[in-house]
């Protein structure tokens, strides 16, 4: 089915070995996750009731006490903020960018304000605020968070993401008390984070992707403290109206995050199937090791090591060619400039495994000679 639609309009087979990426269509939904947005999207609802009775569930299920459900991640932090600046007044809100508001400075760490296919700082100043960094890109405290706090500041901004600076941060919980120090809120974008009753208890808003590990459409979740909320369903009037989220979404992710937290753990099984690999080990200068992501989550990959002096070619090149193939091949190549890319098993569908080791072998070999 899935081939006579890209036939159809003319696209690619691609297999996702990146991770939940947004530039792929972040995940797969079920069958009954899409059954969900069927019916959903086939009835008829009061949106304002939905979004409450929907939020009241979330919340519940994964301990905060309030929540809302938006278009993405990336609404999320501007929709936060907005309702920080203008602390849920409905006059500001739809006044957002004409009138200034003076005490709309969101703090955060110097090694936090990353590029993630939009740049943190956009959805910020996009919500009203103006981003202060604190520290440096290779070292940020709690002290030098402190620093730049000023009266004008409105939050704090914590990302919690394979992105961010991990070497010489100032740890979640060390910002939840300085926050709660200051009397400021505290913001965590935990987008593609795996727990999600993590951040109950250590922040004050926190976004998730309803997409990433969740593995619902294309969603995000905001949830906290039932006054911000409120604050923060108010923008759903203002620039939140070109973020909605049709009744579909919201179905489709009630009954994703239905299935996620009654998920078995498969980081074990996930693992096991990367060995498939291994033996791409023996071609010359190709060197393949199981790594744990980077952010410390359960999120096993196999990570290929290529020594242009022995393979015949780099790594940079070989992912070029994964991509170019008749069938797209995307891998996880932060660090392909490293010389190193990683396959990450989760996305992987049918004999998706198979045929990367394959096109793998295949360029090594070609560039290789051996």
């Amino acid at each position: 089915m899935a081939s006579t639609l890209h036939a159809k309009y003319g696209l690619k087979r691609v297999i996702n070995a990146s991770g939940r990426m947004s530039i792929l269509g972040v995940s797969a939904p079920s069958d009954t996750v899409m059954d969900a947005m069927r019916i959903g999207g086939q009835s008829y609802v009061e949106i304002a009731d939905l979004v409450d009775k929907a939020g009241d569930r979330i919340a519940n299920q994964i301990g905060f006490e309030s929540a809302l459900v938006v278009n993405s991640a990336s609404s999320g932090i501007a929709l936060s903020v907005a309702g920080i600046v203008t602390e849920g007044d409905r006059g500001r809100s739809v006044r957002l960018h004409q009138s200034p508001i003076l005490k709309n400075e969101i703090v955060m760490l110097k090694g936090h304000n990353v590029q993630y296919g939009a740049p943190v700082e956009t959805m910020v100043y996009l919500g009203g605020g103006r981003i202060v960094e604190a520290g440096y890109a290779n070292e940020g405290t709690v002290r030098q968070v402190e620093e730049v706090v000023t009266e004008r500041t409105a939050a704090l901004l914590y990302v919690k993401s394979h992105h961010a600076v991990q070497k010489n941060m100032a740890s979640v919980e060390e910002t939840w008390a300085l926050a709660q120090k200051l009397h400021l809120p505290l913001i965590v974008d935990a987008a593609a984070e795996e727990d999600l009753q993590r951040y109950a208890s250590c922040s004050d808003l926190v976004i998730f992707s309803g997409s990433k590990a969740i593995e619902g459409p294309t969603s995000g979740l905001v949830a906290g403290k039932r006054t911000l909320i409120e604050q923060v369903k108010v923008q759903l009037h203002g620039i939140g109206r070109s973020m909605k989220v049709g009744k579909e979404t919201t179905f489709g992710l009630l009954q994703a995050l239905d299935e996620y937290l009654d998920k078995k753990d498969t980081s074990e099984q996930e693992r096991e199937a990367l060995n498939a690999l291994l033996p791409l080990g023996e071609l010359d200068g190709v060197t393949v090791s199981i790594v744990q992501d980077e952010a410390g989550r359960t999120i096993y990959r196999a990570r290929i090591k290529i020594d242009p002096m022995l393979a015949g070619t780099d790594a940079v090149q070989t992912v070029d060619g994964l991509q170019n193939g008749e069938i797209a091949v995307y891998t996880r190549d932060y660090g392909a400039r490293q010389g190193y890319f990683d396959i990450d098993p989760r996305p992987l569908l049918g004999d998706d495994m198979q045929v990367i080791e394959r096109r793998l072998r295949e360029l090594l070999l070609l560039k290789g000679g051996n």
